[in-house]
């Protein structure tokens, strides 16, 4: 089955959220940039699914001498390193420019999140929504807020009736049994 367009495409500039994270920058600081990045990964899934976003996580080639490659994590979620010697900035940047048109007339939004403010004035120019590295972190929290409570209520309505966890056969049969 073909995949939906997603509600909207989300790039993340990871080391300015990285420095931006104060949880981000301790582990950063107690683990090492590598265990940052995974906990932002991991931060950025739960997220991009529940908000429905196709996000690119990009961190540019800052400590790798490497060509730049993109890890598929999830339905919703990659993560780009970019070529050595290219920003994360102008991967966004060229990202935005060519993806705007397109995205315009699809009626999909694109959303860039760091608080370098060149760069959101850059994006901003292109037609991109600009989001504030604190303003993520927020909205990350948040989410994960909302899917727990979704998650308990669900469990609660789960088991409060016997007939909830029955098999759809089995609820058929008892139905049957008991008009007689």
């Amino acid at each position: 089955m073909a995949r939906s367009l997603a509600q909207a495409a989300l790039l993340v500039d990871g080391y300015n959220i990285i420095g931006a994270w104060s949880s981000l920058q301790q582990t950063c600081n107690r683990l090492g940039l590598e265990a940052a990045r995974l906990e932002l990964a991991e931060a950025l899934t739960d997220y991009s699914a529940f908000q429905g976003f196709s996000t690119q996580l990009i961190f540019d080639a800052q400590y790798r001498n490497s060509p730049g490659n993109c890890e598929v994590l999830t339905q919703n979620l990659a993560v780009y390193y970019t070529e050595f010697g290219q920003t994360a900035d102008t991967y966004i940047e060229k990202i935005c420019a060519l993806s705007c048109q397109n995205l315009r007339k699809f009626q999909q939004r694109m959303i860039v999140a760091t608080s370098d403010r060149a760069q959101q004035l850059m994006v901003v120019g292109y037609g991109a929504e600009w989001m504030s590295a604190q303003k993520l972190a927020a909205e990350v929290v948040s989410t994960a807020s909302l899917v727990r409570q979704k998650q308990k209520i669900s469990k609660k309505s789960r088991h409060s009736y016997l007939a909830n966890s029955l098999d759809p056969a089995a609820k058929k049969r008892l139905e049957q049994l008991r008009r007689g």
